[in-house]
Formats: structure tokens, C-alpha cells, sequence
């Protein structure tokens, strides 16, 4: 995973509640065993007219929001099932931030997992956001949201702060304990 440090980004305002987990991947495409190629199949049902065709009214579609890194949603973002697909199919696409009002549990424990920042901010700020129309900068090491001029702090665990801004997988936090590890393992032999 690759440490995070700072985005800047204009930001892609999703106005949906509730956006489940099979709305932002749809069930059809879990079928690729690695962890990429799913950013193409990112919310599809909204995206593409049932021939292929791309929804002119979905905001993915608009060449404006082509190279955005943030994502902006409303309340209850990655509800429904804990398929992590949908976070893979996020990242895939080349969201690195979510800033929503509320997410679903496991879902917000998945983005970490997965090198995505997920924010929790007020249903005020959420509102700035969304009408802004210039470039937001997160960073997460002053755990700071600059957005025309303003300046927004949020909170974050210290434990998944850590996990980002190391770039640091399962496996890699494993391996920061090896040491000791090898020497329980050295210590319990058979």
C-alpha cells in the first residue's frame, strides 16, 4: 500500500444516501480474483444505460470530474453487504478520499484496509463542500480539509492514521513485529 499524505483534488459530489456496497459494484463483477480492474464497474447501474451507453446525468460521466481523487457522499455511504470489492472498485477508479456524514462500519474499516481515507465531517461542512467548485486539499498528517479559503480539522483513530500515512497493509503490520516473532517461535519449538 502506498503512504498517504496529502490529496488535492477537485471533488466528485455523489448526492445519494445510502449508497449500498452492490450500487457501487454490482454483484455481476465479483468475479476477477485480483484486487484490480474493478474502477470500471464502479456504481455501473448508474453509470451506463442498460446497452453500454454512458448516462450523460451521472456526474462519473462528466469529463469535469475525470481526474478527481475526493469523493463527496451523503449519509450512510457503503451500506448493505461487507463485500470489500466495492472499496477495491473506489480505489481502482482513483477515489483516495471520501468525506460523507456516516459510513458503514465495516465498510469504513475496509477503506483503511485498503488504502482509502474515509471522513466522517458535520452535515454543514458536508454542504460547503458540495458547493464548492475549486480544488479541496486533504492532509492527513495535520488532519486538515482546505477548501476555498477555509480550513476544516477532522478526527481520525490514531491507530488508522498510523495504517495510512505508513502504507501499511495487514501483512506489513505483521511484519513490523517479526522480531519478536522469530523469537517466540525460537522460544516454543516443538
Amino acid at each position: 500500500m502506498e503512504p498517504f499524505k496529502k490529496i488535492k483534488s477537485i471533488a466528485t459530489p455523489l448526492d445519494k444516501v445510502n449508497v449500498d456496497t452492490d450500487q457501487i459494484v454490482p454483484k455481476q463483477f465479483l468475479k476477477l480474483i485480483q484486487r484490480t480492474g474493478f474502477g470500471q464497474y464502479l456504481f455501473y447501474d448508474w453509470r451506463y444505460e442498460k446497452g453500454g451507453l454512458p448516462r450523460k446525468d451521472f456526474v462519473l460521466n462528466d469529463p469535469a470530474y475525470g481526474h478527481s481523487r475526493i469523493l463527496l457522499a451523503r449519509d450512510n455511504f457503503g451500506c448493505g453487504s461487507s463485500r470489500e470489492h466495492a472499496v477495491w472498485a473506489l480505489d481502482d477508479y482513483g477515489f483516495k478520499v471520501i468525506i460523507s456524514t456516516s459510513f458503514a462500519d465495516i465498510f469504513y474499516n475496509n477503506c483503511f484496509k485498503n488504502g482509502i481515507l474515509p471522513i466522517r465531517v458535520s452535515d454543514e461542512i458536508l454542504e460547503k463542500l458540495f458547493s464548492t467548485k475549486s480544488e479541496i486539499e486533504v492532509d492527513l498528517e495535520t488532519q486538515s480539509i482546505k477548501a476555498d479559503n477555509v480550513s476544516i480539522s477532522f478526527q481520525i483513530e490514531p491507530h488508522w492514521k498510523k495504517i495510512l500515512l505508513e502504507g501499511l497493509d495487514d501483512i506489513a503490520m505483521t511484519l513490523l513485529h517479526e522480531e519478536q516473532i522469530a523469537s517466540y517461535e525460537k522460544s516454543h519449538k516443538i
